[in-house]
């Protein structure tokens, strides 16, 4: 009793105001959890506390108690927790408030997850919660042992693992016996409690009782995670009645009274909405229970969304049950028996619940004025992350009705026409041959909903005061929006109809703003379905839009937004402006104007570079100087994180800066080209720099703390690139001096030495801009490259870190924590050790570079050499580029932990040098590497004395390598020679095919999906999955042929070493593969004399 005790006095102190209590509290519960009894301490105390703040306290250290040992044990060979525990959590759970319950239930779950789903090791678990249930105060009666909704949330619990796929690996998996088990012993049993008790409550309106409303939500909660991906047997005969009493729970909501927590009709609502949600399951899950019960889904929706006209005065839940009500119909329609139940109510949907939807309401005004962001995310969404839309939290009655008048529009009803006409509604339409053939049908798109819609007229100045013909055109401009697979399917005049007559008179009239940003969201939703000849006056309308100023008393910023996005998105199709000019003016001079714009306006900016090319690329210089300025003014004074206008603005100058140099050094060979270039150059490298000086050296110096990291991880790639382009700008070691090159790439060094965020961002400019960094070395022989700088006294006689030792850091720590860095992580090893000029002072230098790079691809190599794949190649090429300049270093660093490192070195390089190792060695770069680091270790072992199978081993992998190197050598020779001829020739591919293809593209089943899938994870699970960023990478041209390579001549070196050790290498040898031997000498003729005596 002592310790429960102690453990209760310290549970208290958690709680306390005083931080030091919390901490010398929180210690002491860490020491205390070595005890063995310290799980059932916390329990005991959960379920019988002094208070309910120490119930609480007690519970949430078990839960994260419980997460520790149970989801941190990998274990799977015996139960995680054992039966004791498990049973005193089961009453803890059944007896205790609703507060400790919900903390205690997150314990459960964890517990159930690892000892019940995945290797089911708690067998009495079912038995023990169905007696729970049958003995508690709603089913036995108010003096029974535990409560009815305790048991239920553990139900809930319980179930709601089941609510995915647990397998996979298998592409149908079957219903797992735990869940059957659980619907035949508690489900079948519960739901004819459920149906008294909602026959019940339905019988008394008007009146609710909180306990009643909690079970039926619970209950169907239960329900849908049990439904949603499995269907247990033994709930098929009760789905018939289990949703007429859902439909009895729908059609006592009301849509006009006010909703209160107080009032119980929350609850009710809260029901409703899990219902509806069954619904959709059921119809998109399980169709072949649920065709029977659609006709009465269908009445029961009709019955809710014709609510749609009290949208503006109804709470947020009572909107999402509405909202569901229309995706129920929408599923139903995209049945086949959709039609049938559906088309006799188009008129009726259109008119009284869908337009309804659309159209504008006082929410709307009041969100426009009042909170301009919300009412962008609602109802301008788009795929930037800004602005983005339709989110879990963001569902809306228009999203759903905008939705449903989409699939409405592409129904055609049962087709009468041959085979190729009997394709679903729903399925996506492909452009040629396929679109003419499935339009010889009329859609009820082209029949009704069109129709309907031309009703509404324009608003004009003649009366802008009329507030209903503007709220309905609003109405009618969302419902264009849902029209876009209906007009992908029409000829692009169809759309450009439309586009010319309903939306673009818009811009030329005094409307209301909500109205242009409507239409500016609606022509970008319509961007894949516009002609080119339209081009002109839709970006002349939206560069309107997005130069609109604020009135007097209304904002306009969600039309400048939503016409930014409309730009990006056509930009995004390839709907290109006619003159770029006008657009970028307008987006240069917006920057800077209004905070809450500039992110947006930045990423407009970028789409408008990227897209327009060269187009765009000789305004850049002038664009990044004017960017700077606007850039510089928001950089903090101190050591505070960036805003977002920086980081924005650093991202949208790195995208200028490779445009820039992408397509203006393609025309270098002109005189006046390359003038512009350099002059261009020039001034970006200057803009850039000061950018960067404002950024890391003014905060330095003022706060005198030039050890302090000053960029935020998230900017440190756009960072690299604008270095990367101040070092490309530099003609000389004036402009070194004048740029303050030194000094930046000094703090760029120690930020990415530093920079512990890359798994996050991925990013993969700081490696270009190392290999920059190299080259100006070699150049010009950058001070403090190598060696840093020694301080001034009285400091210690110390240096600072040189930039090479801030970028060895960095790709040490790349190589052996990302996968996705693999590649240029190597590539940068091969340059730093061979490329820069190292003297004898700065030998240290290097031979510490060479051990952490060998000791980290080591390392990485170690963990993956059991499963031979594409990461081994450049881990072996860059262990083979330390050992060429550092043997001795290596070795050292290979032998360290005495698991024989070298000799698995070797053997791993013997095995990527045979042709059978998938990815080979495909560049004769990488097997010229491969072959002189054997050749050095056939050396090194011949000179320390070292004859034996590790001797014979290397030099078998050297001969098989040097006869690849020939080979591949040879057919990148015929390669060249067939290019020329191909040139010569002149072929010109005919495109007809890949139309004609188009037509027969195959659309995945659902049956083939989940096979794929399955293929897919069986591969996850064999290991046989290719790592994060090896496919993007290993295409890519590694530096190797830089340093010491570019002088050597394999055959000479080869050659040489046989010369002088051939009588030990060959004669007194153990016989080598006759067939790699006339492989080798035919690689090499000149060692074909030193195979003469060699007794096969």
């Amino acid at each position: 009793m002592e310790v429960a005790a102690q453990i209760g006095q310290l549970l208290n102190d958690t709680v306390s105001p005083d931080c030091a209590a919390v901490r010398t509290a929180t210690e002491s519960l860490d020491r205390l959890s070595q005890l063995p009894d310290f799980p059932y301490y916390l329990i005991s105390i959960s379920a019988g506390g002094e208070n309910q703040g120490q119930k609480i306290a007690a519970a949430t250290y078990l839960k994260n108690f419980t997460r520790k040992n149970v989801e941190g044990d990998v274990s799977s060979s015996a139960p995680k927790v054992s039966k004791e525990f498990k049973d005193q959590l089961l009453r803890a759970l059944l007896q205790s408030e609703p507060a400790v319950v919900k903390v205690l239930v997150e314990v459960f779950r964890v517990i159930v997850g690892a000892d019940f789903v995945k290797q089911n090791w708690w067998p009495e678990l079912v038995p023990d919660l169905r007696a729970a249930l049958e003995n508690s105060n709603l089913i036995n009666g108010a003096n029974s042992q535990w409560n009815t909704i305790n048991a239920l949330r553990v139900l809930h619990a319980l179930v709601r693992p089941f609510q995915y796929f647990l397998e996979a690996t298998v592409s149908k998996e079957p219903v797992p016996p735990q869940l059957e088990l659980i619907a035949k012993d508690i489900l079948v049993p519960l739901l004819t409690l459920f149906h008294q008790i909602v026959q019940k409550a339905l019988g008394t309106p008007g009146m609710t009782n909180m306990e009643t409303e909690n079970f039926l939500l619970i209950v169907c909660k239960c329900m849908y995670f049990t439904v949603r991906s499995h269907m247990p047997s033994a709930l098929v005969p009760l789905l018939p009645s289990f949703c007429h009493d859902l439909i009895g729970i729908l059609d006592s909501l009301s849509f006009e009274c006010v909703v209160t927590p107080e009032n119980g009709y929350q609850m009710r609502l809260k029901t409703g909405k899990r219902s509806l949600r069954i619904f959709c399951t059921l119809i998109t899950r399980h169709r072949k229970y649920s065709d029977r019960l659609m006709p009465d889904m269908i009445k029961c929706a009709l019955n809710i969304v014709k609510y749609s006209k009290n949208i503006s005065k109804i709470d947020f839940l009572s909107e999402r049950v509405l909202s569901l009500s229309f995706d129920v119909i929408s599923h139903v329609l995209e049945t086949g028996p959709g039609w049938r139940l559906v088309s006799p109510h188009f008129s009726y949907l259109l008119d009284s619940a869908i337009f309804p939807a659309l159209v504008m309401n006082e929410k709307d005004i009041s969100e426009w004025e009042e909170d301009a962001e919300e009412y962008i995310r609602k109802n301008l969404p788009s795929d930037l992350e800004e602005i983005s839309g339709w989110r879990e939290d963001l569902f809306t009655a228009r999203k759903s009705a905008i939705n449903l008048l989409g699939v409405i529009s592409m129904s055609k009803g049962p087709q009468m026409g041959t085979s190729a006409n009997a394709s679903s509604a729903s399925s996506k339409r492909k452009k040629g041959e396929k679109k003419k053939r499935n339009n010889q049908t009329c859609s009820v798109g082209e029949l009704v909903v069109l129709p309907f819609l031309s009703k509404f007229p324009i608003p004009s100045d003649a009366n802008p005061s009329q507030t209903r013909i503007t709220n309905d055109y609003f109405g009618v401009l969302m419902a264009y929006a849902g029209l876009l697979d209906f007009l992908r399917e029409r000829e692009p005049t169809y759309a450009a109809t439309l586009v010319q007559s309903q939306l673009l008179p818009l811009y030329n009239l005094s409307v209301r703003p909500p109205l242009v940003a409507t239409a500016n969201w609606v022509l970008g939703e319509l961007a894949s379905c516009l002609p080119e000849d339209m081009s002109a006056d839709v970006y002349s309308s939206l560069l309107k839009a997005l130069a609109m100023p604020d009135s007097r008393d209304t904002s306009c910023y969600p039309v400048r937004v939503s016409a930014a996005a409309a730009i990006i998105t056509l930009l995004d199709n390839d709907y290109t402006p006619p003159e770029w000019l006008p657009l970028l003016q307008v987006v240069i001079g917006r920057i800077g104007c209004k905070e809450e714009e500039n992110s947006i306006l930045f990423q407009l900016l970028s789409s408008v570079v990227q897209a327009g090319n060269e187009n765009v690329a000789v305004h850049i210089p002038y664009i990044i100087s004017s960017l700077v300025v606007e850039i510089s003014k928001c950089i903090p004074l101190d050591l505070e994180p960036w805003p977002q206008m920086v980081e924005s603005g650093f991202a949208a100058l790195a995208v200028m800066a490779q445009i820039w140099e992408n397509d203006m050094s393609e025309d270098l060979e002109e005189n006046e080209s390359n003038h512009n270039f350099l002059s261009g150059q020039a001034t970006i490298g200057r803009a850039f720099s000061d950018l960067l000086q404002r950024a890391w050296l003014a905060p330095m110096h003022r706060s005198d703390q030039e050890d302090n990291t000053l960029l935020p991880p998230s900017c440190l790639d756009s960072a690299s690139t604008l270095l990367r382009s101040i070092m490309l700008s530099v003609t000389g070691s004036n402009v070194i001096l004048e740029l303050k090159v030194l000094e930046l790439l000094l703090v760029w060094a120690d930020l990415i030495a530093d920079w512990h965020a890359w798994e996050e961002s991925e990013d993969m400019s700081v490696f270009e801009c190392i290999k920059e960094v190299v080259n100006l070395q070699n150049k010009y022989g950058l001070q403090n490259f190598i060696v840093g700088q020694m301080p001034s006294p009285p400091a210690p006689p110390v240096p600072k870190h040189s930039v090479i030792e801030g970028i060895g850091t960095f790709i040490s720590e790349a190589t052996l924590q990302y996968p996705s860095a693999t590649w240029r992580a190597c590539s940068c090893i091969h340059l730093l050790l061979h490329v820069p000029s190292y003297s004898s002072e700065t030998e240290s230098v290097k031979q510490s570079l060479a051990a952490a790079f060998c000791q980290a691809t080591y390392s990485h190599f170690r963990e993956i050499k059991s499963k031979p794949g594409s990461l081994w190649k450049p881990l072996l090429l860059a262990i083979s580029s330390c050992y060429l300049c550092c043997p001795e270093v290596v070795e050292s660093t290979l032998e360290k932990d005495g698991d024989g490192g070298l000799e698995t070195w070797v053997a791993a390089l013997g095995m990527i040098s045979t042709n059978s190792f998938k990815p080979g060695l495909s560049r004769e770069s990488e097997i010229k590497l491969i072959a002189m680091a054997l050749a050095k270790v056939v050396e090194r072992l011949l000179i320390l004395g070292k004859p034996g199978s590790l001797l014979r081993e290397c030099f078998t992998s050297l001969m098989e390598a040097s006869a690849r190197f020939n080979e591949v050598e040879e057919d990148n020779d015929e390669d060249e020679v067939d290019i020329i001829d191909e040139d010569e020739d002149g072929e010109i591919e005919d495109d007809d095919d890949d139309e004609d293809s188009e037509d027969d593209e195959h659309e995945e089943t659902e049956e083939e999906f989940l096979n794929r899938y399955a293929e897919a994870a069986i591969a996850l699970d064999n290991g046989s999955v290719i790592e994060e960023g090896v496919i993007e990478d290993e295409d890519q041209e590694m530096d190797f042929e830089k340093g010491c390579l570019e002088e050597i001549d394999l055959q000479e070196a080869v050659t040489s070493l046989l010369q002088k050790y051939h009588p030990i290498l060959i004669e007194q040898q153990v016989a080598y593969p006759p067939e790699l031997i006339s492989r080798f000498v035919e690689s090499i003729p000149q060692c074909k004399i030193f195979f003469q005596h060699y007794s096969r």
